[in-house]
């Protein structure tokens, strides 16, 4: 069994190609090969299946746990399928837990992928780590995000713990954490802790709820625009007047790896 790895934005991912939807995948097993000591290490799995004759991205954070959606790795899926001969460059959908999901593959560069549509959480919420708290905002992506400003990402420190987030109740299978800096020059600067992962080096679903929470911060309206740069590269997103998210940004295939260990 051979699986590949890649990533977007440094938010890595083993892919494994499964287009007969024949092979099972334990939680046990997603740990051991995602585990950075002892396994290929990655933020997460992705499995890919047709259902229905379409595309599936089967995702699992690397603690095992399934995920709805993950918006750089369902462009690294999208790169390894062209790239391998599976499906045709250009416009074509992904279904995913969080729906059917178009993307824009071009035969080199920078993927587009539509996210659909993003809103905001009525109600405040706080996120705190590291003895500091900041207020934020709830944002549906989809998956939970809980996005907040903070004077300079310095002040976020160590982010090996998750930090903690009120209203606990408005999260029950936890949240994607997003700290958020303005930056001089109008783009942002973001860290993030995903859950049943930890901090990762950018992630996609997050960078949508950034941008839209940036733009509820500043008072703007809708249509907008935003550069995001999470520690691992660099990200852009559009929000439409009718508040979809669309993400762009690179993928890359790095290695093959024999799985048969771990399956």
């Amino acid at each position: 069994m051979i699986g590949t790895y890649g990533h977007g934005t440094e938010n890595d991912f083993v892919l494994i190609f499964d287009p007969e939807n024949k092979i099972e995948v334990s939680a046990d097993q997603v740990r051991a090969i995602c585990n950075r000591k002892t396994g290929i290490g990655s933020d997460g799995l992705i499995r890919i299946c047709k259902e229905n004759e379409k595309w599936f991205m089967d995702y699992r954070n690397n603690d095992g746990s399934i995920a709805e959606m993950c918006g750089n790795g369902i462009r690294v899926m999208a790169k390894y399928l062209t790239e391998r001969g599976h499906q045709k460059a250009g416009i074509f959908p992904i279904d995913t837990r969080d729906g059917m999901k178009f993307l824009s593959v071009p035969e080199t560069g920078d993927i587009t992928v539509n996210m659909g549509q993003i809103r905001e959480v009525i109600g405040e919420i706080s996120a705190t780590t590291n003895g500091h708290t900041w207020s934020g905002y709830n944002i549906d992506m989809g998956n939970p995000h809980a996005v907040v400003f903070v004077e300079s990402i310095s002040q976020v420190g160590d982010l090996a713990q998750p930090p903690i987030v009120e209203p606990a109740d408005e999260y029950p299978d936890g949240v994607n954490v997003e700290f958020v800096e303005f930056l001089e020059n109008g783009e942002l600067k973001m860290r993030v802790h995903e859950r049943g992962v930890g901090e990762t080096k950018s992630c996609g679903t997050g960078t949508c709820a950034v941008a839209l929470a940036a733009t509820l911060k500043k008072g703007m309206r809708l249509p907008a625009s935003w550069i995001i740069n999470p520690p691992g590269g660099r990200l852009s997103v559009e929000i439409d007047a009718h508040n979809n998210a669309i993400l762009t940004g690179p993928a890359v295939l790095i290695k093959d790896h024999d799985l048969s260990k771990y399956l």
